[in-house]
């Protein structure tokens, strides 16, 4: 039991490599490797730890290593930076949100030591990098992005044309409407006149003063607009003889006037004679014969 606790324990001190070596020659035997149930003891080695850090650390001045470490920007809302415990980290946004005013905080004091340092944080306007795509894919893509923009736009425009033409539509069928129904009221007026039902005609009235509306606006745009310039000229030069057309038009004094009226002599009805009849009235026949005769 002893020789197998040495060999055991003489096992287990050997390197990965030797144990690797043995396992390929077949030395090992099952029992030689015993698990350990219990967890192995850690050691917070603090000088073995700080030694390896001073052989990674290189002695390199800011600019060479940009790094800065800060809390959250100040948020412009609340004016105060949000604590690190009020971040849900379950919540995707707060969490995000988080990490934005981070690296704000971190351009915020990053870029004046930089501007201090006189190290350029703008892209020159000739700055070229190649691209991880080809400038064929570019181009597919923008045609892609390009075709997808003009269909928006033209099924954009057929909307609006859809929308103008349903308003079209509206405004042509209330037309048709208040037509309609001006046409039954003026037949339902034209009846209870003609039964004898109403004594008024003004759905005439309104129906000429509808129908003349346009023509008597035209007719005073004519009238204040006045003659032209070659018609002003001649009316300097030769004159103005007046109106001539509807001079012999009755008025509505000349029509009511009815003093020169005698009914005695009016229409050749007067005494004495035979009125318009008589006179151009037709010999017979005998007498038109006998006139004959004679002319003969």
């Amino acid at each position: 039991s002893s020789s197998g606790s040495d060999s055991g324990s003489e096992d287990s001190s050997l390197s990965d490599s030797e144990l690797q070596e043995a396992f390929s020659r077949g030395q090992l035997k099952p029992g030689l490797n015993v698990v350990l149930e219990e967890r192995p003891k850690r050691c917070n080695d603090v000088g073995g730890l700080k030694q390896c850090l001073s052989e990674l650390k290189q002695q390199l001045a800011w600019v060479e290593r940009l790094d800065v470490t800060l809390g959250q920007a100040v948020d412009p809302i609340s004016q105060s930076a949000s604590s690190k415990d009020a971040v849900d980290p379950e919540n995707d946004f707060q969490r995000e949100m988080s990490f934005y005013r981070q690296a704000q905080a971190a351009v915020l004091e990053a870029l004046p030591r930089l501007r201090k340092l006189q190290v350029p944080t703008r892209r020159p306007d000739d700055y070229f990098a190649e691209m991880a795509k080809s400038d064929q894919q570019m181009q597919k893509i923008r045609q892609k992005l390009k075709s997808k923009q003009e269909a928006m736009e033209r099924s954009e425009k057929a909307k609006q044309l859809r929308a103008m033409r349903k308003y079209g539509k509206k405004v042509q069928t209330e037309i048709l409407q208040r037509r309609q129904k001006e046409k039954k009221n003026m037949l339902n007026a034209v009846k209870k006149y003609q039964k004898g039902l109403s004594d008024k005609l003004d759905f005439l009235d309104e129906e000429q003063t509808s129908s003349q509306g346009n023509k008597k606006g035209n007719t005073n745009q004519r009238i204040k607009k006045g003659p032209n310039a070659k018609r002003r000229y001649k009316n300097q030069k030769f004159g103005f003889g007046g109106k001539k057309k509807g001079s012999k038009w009755n008025t509505k004094e000349s029509f009511n006037d009815v003093s020169s009226f005698r009914s005695s002599v009016a229409h050749n009805k007067g005494p004495g004679k035979g009125g318009k009849k008589a006179l151009n009235k037709r010999p017979g026949k005998r007498a038109r014969q006998k006139m004959k005769s004679r002319a003969r």
